[in-house]
Order: structure tokens, then C-alpha cells, then sequence
């Protein structure tokens, strides 16, 4: 590293102290700048900075504190851990304000702002990237590197899912997604999926339907240009266990992570569990390798993050392309609104615009 990255951080809620706490052990990386609509969290996450040796943190506070964050010159990254409504036009006014951003899921709540955070980060020359950490888990990225050896053949169906039964939380989640029709959570189970059928690049998402029951469960299946299909549910109301799914069927082989890691190529058993994941991590590439390594000698508390965050400031140190781009955070993203339209639709389907052509 040339430089460390000097990061900005807006909103210090769960998730934005959770990214205090992650951005003490990443390397080339370091907390410039803080911001919160509420004075008492802000003087809470400086105390906790200065107890761990990170001083000379600007701090901000009040409801347009945000906003003298993204014009200080010392910060290169906004990252952006709000409320999700807000999430689009903080991180345009960041991007006008030179900055790079990395933006909590989604990145956007609407196609409207997922088409603007396109359109001002080719204005503006900015990166932006959404922090889908599920694209970092170690199941699915030993599958990806399988499937580029053609391990699994033809690609032609995905499943993926958010299913986490939170009918007892009275948190920010259940509250943002009470009156949504459609699919308000699509990235997790999404996300992976667009990686693995190369989408935005050889092929891309083409139309959906969508369809909602009771208690705001959700299916979504997605088309793509080359006639693939995907799965997507969405379920916070049932007794499920936590579920992504994670299901990949070729032409060869089969791969799922959720309920029980399971692995099968042509002519070979089915191979389950600590096996599974064992044989998927053998296939990591070096670079994920030795951040695996060096994150459980760290004894980080989540592998995916670590990956994610390690991944992001790499990038940003070489000048290199995020690895989840600004027009996959808003194709993923904008499932948010086109599921509920075509749920609302009666399950009509719904065409899906190409984030990768500008408007």
C-alpha cells in the first residue's frame, strides 16, 4: 500500500459500528471522519475510536452533518450506513463531492434512484459499489471458481432466498419492510447468483414476476437473456430456519449451500456438509486464499465481511474496478421495486432495465 484509504462513515447504528469495529483489523484502511444524525452516538463511537488508539477522528452530528463529511479532503471513501431511504441521495451528493462510495444494501429503494446513481458515478467519474457481503461467502466463492472450470457444465437454473424468521423483532427491519408488496431484501439471495451467470457482463436480467402471499412472502422469478432462470423468495414470517439458499443447477453438476452444504458432479455421489465446504474451499483462488488465512489468524467474527472489506480497499489502493460495480448495485437493487410491481400486478411480468446502458 502507497497510502492508507481515508474512509468517512455515515450512520453509526448497528451496522455502522459494526464497520467501526471491522475497520480496525483491515489493512490500508483508516476512520477519518464519522457522522450521525445523533450526538450521543457520535461522542459513543469517538470514545470506543480512542480507546482502541484512533484519534483525530472528525466528528459530525445533526441532520445535515453528513454532508460537511463528503466535502473534507482527507476522506477518499464515503461509506454509507443509514437508514435505507437515504442510501441513494447520500451517496450521489458523495459522488458530486469527488468521493467513492461503498453503500449498505440496497443501494437504492427505487429504479429512479438506481438509474441517478448510475448516471452521476459515469459524471462524475466515481466508484460506487453496494456492500453485498454474501457475495463474499467462502461456499460461494470456491463454487464460482469450480464453475469457471467447468465443473458444473451449463449453468441454466439458480435458486437463492432471505429467509430469517424475525416474527418476534420489533427492529428497523421488520418496520422498513412492514408494507412492502414485493421483494424489499432481494441482494442477499441475488447477488451471488448475478456473479455466477456472469450477468451485466455475457448476460443480463430481462423481465420478472412476482408474486406475493400471506404473511409477505414473496417468489420472484427472474429471465434472463440467454434463458436462464432464477428463484428469489423472500420470507420473515415463518418458523423456517435462516436459509440464502444458494442453489445452482448445471449441466453437469449441482451445488446448495442451504439446508446442508451439498456438492454432486456427473457420475459421482453426492458429497455433504464439513466435505462439501471443504472441497469448495479448495478451489479458492490464491488472493481469497490468503485473506481466509489472514482473517482467522485475526480471528475475525465474520468471514464474509472481512473478505468484502479487504476486497474494497485492495481495489481502491490499485486503482482497480469494485468487484460489485455501480450497475450491479442498482440492477440488484431495483428487484426492491419491480417485484412489487408485478406483485401488484397479480404477477404480470415486468421488464428489468439494462443498468449497463445509460439512459
Amino acid at each position: 500500500m502507497t497510502k492508507k484509504i481515508g474512509i468517512g462513515l455515515i450512520g453509526l447504528g448497528q451496522r455502522g459500528m459494526a464497520t467501526v469495529e471491522r475497520y480496525a483489523v483491515i489493512p490500508g484502511a483508516e476512520i477519518k471522519a464519522i457522522s450521525d444524525l445523533r450526538s450521543s452516538s457520535v461522542e459513543h463511537t469517538q470514545q470506543l475510536l480512542h480507546s482502541q488508539g484512533r484519534n483525530g477522528v472528525k466528528a459530525f452530528s445533526g441532520e445535515h452533518s453528513w454532508r460537511q463529511l463528503c466535502q473534507l479532503d482527507e476522506v477518499n471513501l464515503v461509506i454509507i450506513c443509514t437508514d435505507w431511504s437515504s442510501h441513494a441521495r447520500m451517496a450521489i451528493q458523495a459522488m458530486n463531492e469527488g468521493k467513492d462510495v461503498a453503500i449498505e444494501v440496497p443501494a437504492a429503494t427505487s429504479v429512479e434512484e438506481c438509474l441517478q446513481l448510475v448516471v452521476t458515478a459515469h459524471k462524475t467519474g466515481r466508484r460506487c459499489t453496494m456492500l453485498e457481503n454474501c457475495c463474499y461467502d467462502t461456499f460461494h466463492l470456491g463454487i464460482s471458481e469450480m464453475h469457471k472450470k467447468g465443473l458444473f457444465g451449463e449453468i441454466t437454473h439458480c435458486e437463492g432466498a432471505y429467509i430469517h424468521d424475525l416474527r418476534s423483532d420489533q427492529g428497523w427491519m421488520s418496520y422498513t419492510v412492514s408494507d412492502h408488496k414485493g421483494n424489499p431484501y432481494p441482494t442477499h439471495g441475488l447477488g451471488p447468483i448475478c456473479q455466477l451467470l456472469d450477468i451485466n457482463r455475457t448476460d443480463r436480467l430481462t423481465s420478472l414476476v412476482s408474486m406475493s402471499g400471506l404473511n409477505k412472502i414473496n417468489n420472484t422469478l427472474l429471465r434472463t437473456a440467454q434463458g436462464r432462470t432464477i428463484l428469489l423468495q423472500f420470507d420473515e414470517r415463518t418458523p423456517r430456519p435462516y436459509s440464502r439458499i444458494q442453489t445452482l443447477c448445471g449441466t453437469k453438476g449441482y451445488a446448495q449451500k442451504y439446508p446442508l452444504p451439498t456438492i454432486q458432479l456427473d457420475g459421482q455421489m453426492a458429497i455433504t456438509g464439513a466435505e462439501a465446504e471443504a472441497i469448495a474451499e479448495s478451489h479458492h483462488n490464491k488472493a481469497v486464499r490468503q485473506i481466509i488465512v489472514e482473517g482467522r489468524r485475526l480471528n475475525v467474527p465474520n468471514l464474509m465481511n472481512y473478505i468484502m472489506d479487504c476486497r474494497l480497499i485492495s481495489a481502491l489502493s490499485h486503482g482497480l474496478p469494485f468487484d460489485i460495480t455501480v450497475s450491479d448495485a442498482a440492477l440488484w437493487s431495483s428487484i426492491t421495486e419491480l417485484s412489487a410491481r408485478s406483485a401488484a400486478l397479480g404477477g404480470q411480468p415486468v421488464s428489468i432495465p439494462d443498468f449497463t446502458r445509460l439512459p
